[in-house]
This record gives structure tokens, sequence and C-alpha cells, in this order.
């Protein structure tokens, strides 16, 4: 009978045939992964992601953000979001952010609505119209037009004013102590005591100049 070392010989034997037949295949698979071994040690590693503060969820003009209502998102360098804002908890939004959308300066009410307008100022004014201020919309170019309660002529207290943000009417008007509504807009500088003064003793309402 065949010994157990006969059939190992044997064994052995038909797998070197074996690789034989196929050696230039072997040969050919043993190079393709030396090749990948190759680029894989040499390849440099990803760079890290950047950490970008986005919206959570939808949210409205004038929203005074929590940590609830962000979240964190890596971006890829070079694709991070000129003005990204880390840190926004506390800061009310100039307009409405979809979920997903970064939180930069300009999202944000403050002076940086009219930096890429050096020609504006952002000021906050009183329309004691409700109804008419519902109607505006961020990024509007609108006449600020003064009348006289007592019956005088109206003037126009200031031209091309920018929308520049709604924030939203308080909860509670009785609490809140003032007729109206309160808008953002960008003005011109020489039109800033004009508005002021108008806003106290003149009644504003406005026309869209385009």
């Amino acid at each position: 009978m065949p010994t157990l070392a006969h059939h190992l010989r044997s064994a052995a034997r038909r797998v070197r045939r074996a690789v034989l037949r196929r050696r230039r295949l072997l040969a050919a698979l043993c190079a393709l992964v030396a090749v990948w071994a190759g680029l894989r040690a040499t390849a440099a590693p990803a760079a890290p992601l950047v950490a970008v503060t986005v919206a959570a969820h939808d949210l409205g003009a004038g929203t005074v953000l929590t940590t609830g209502d962000l979240a964190t998102v890596g971006f890829a360098p070079g694709t991070v979001p000129s003005g990204h804002i880390r840190d926004p908890v506390g800061r009310r939004l100039a307009g409405p952010v979809r979920r997903g959308e970064p939180i930069t300066d300009t999202a944000l009410a403050g002076a940086s609505l009219v930096r890429d307008r050096p020609d504006l100022v952002a000021m906050p004014v009183r329309l004691p119209d409700t109804a008419m201020a519902e109607l505006l919309r961020v990024g509007d170019q609108v006449d600020l037009v003064s009348a006289d309660p007592q019956g005088g002529a109206a003037v126009t207290a200031a031209h091309d004013a920018v929308v520049l943000a709604l924030p939203p009417a308080p909860s509670d008007a009785a609490a809140d102590g003032l007729p109206g509504r309160l808008v953002v807009l960008g003005v011109r500088q020489d039109e800033v005591f004009s508005v002021s003064a108008a806003s106290v003793t003149r009644f504003l309402s406005v026309t869209w100049s385009h």
C-alpha cells in the first residue's frame, strides 16, 4: 500500500506542476501586489478635515442661536467658506438659514452685514406699520420716506436703503411697549442723522426703489 510519505510526495509534485504551468500569471500578480504596496507606502496621508459649524435644522431670521441649533461637519481643507464663525452661540441671524448651511459672518446681524458695502452703515429702524414691515425681504432696496403727522410735506430720509435683517416681532407685544416693527437697514453715513430724527418725530414708510 502507498505510504503517507508517498502521498505527500505525489501531492507536492502536483502542486509544483500547477505552479509551473501558471508561473507567468503568478509572477504578474506578485508584481501588481508589490506595486500596490509601494504606492500605499509612499502615498501622502489624507489631510485632516476642518470642523465647520452648520445649522442643525432650518432656522428663521432673527433666531438667537443656541447649541441645539448647531452641528459640526468636517470640510476638506480649502473648501471652508469665507467668514465661517466657529462659535456663534448667542448671536442673532440676520436672515433664514437652511439645515446644513455653514454659519458665516454675513448670516449674523451686526456690522458684518455691510462688510462688502463700505458706503453703508447698518442701522435699526422702527417702522410704525407692522403690516408694511412684513412686506419687506432681506436684500430689498427701498427708499425711506418720512411724513409729517401734522400734515406737512413728506420727504425722503434715505435713498436706496438695503434691508439687511428682519428681526422677528416679540411674542409679547405688550411687554415690548413699542408699536410697529424693528428692521435693520443699510443706509449711507450722511443719511443716518435724518433717519434717526425722522424715526422719532415723523411717520416712516418705505417705497421700493428697484
